[in-house]
């Protein structure tokens, strides 16, 4: 079992997004629904809390209600191989949900996330300054990040 786990708030849809994150990534599982009985508070057979795995890390989804709603204060960061998988999560994150500057994006639930193809992180650590920059300036005119984009950006 993981020291710290990542809790989630969702108002009646753990559930649902549990099983959404899961179909994303290889080595995700739900692994436990627990539900409400006739002790209640909530109606008896209703989902209180999903625990699920995403690429091997546990998370908790929990029905706490319409109280609080995510921000952009708190994301989940995807490192991807290659544009590949960048194209394909974005396709499956924004739909339904919306785009946002740099990589990052709302899910249909309201999730952040930031969608970082590895070549990003590795120009952007690039020890020649330059290059640095340039690859610093074409990601900020970007929504979802183009590998091929920064590589051009780069090479002029």
């Amino acid at each position: 079992m993981q020291k710290i786990t990542t809790n989630l708030w969702f108002d009646g849809q753990a559930e649902e997004a549990a099983r959404f994150y899961t179909s994303l990534f290889d080595d995700s599982r739900i692994t436990d629904v627990l539900r409400y009985t006739e002790a209640g508070p909530g109606e008896p057979g209703t989902v209180v809390t999903v625990t699920f795995e995403l690429a091997g890390q546990q998370f908790v989804a929990i029905n706490g209600g319409p109280d609080f709603t995510f921000t952009e204060a708190i994301s989940l960061s995807v490192d991807c191989a290659d544009q590949a998988e960048v194209d394909e999560l974005w396709a499956r994150l924004t739909d339904g949900g919306e785009e946002g500057p740099c990589g990052w994006l709302k899910d249909k639930y309201g999730l952040s996330w930031q969608i970082v193809p590895r070549k990003l992180t590795e120009l952007l650590s690039d020890p020649d300054p330059a290059t640095a920059e340039k690859a610093t300036k074409a990601m900020l005119g970007m929504k979802k990040i183009d590998v091929q984009g920064l590589l051009d950006a780069v090479a002029r």
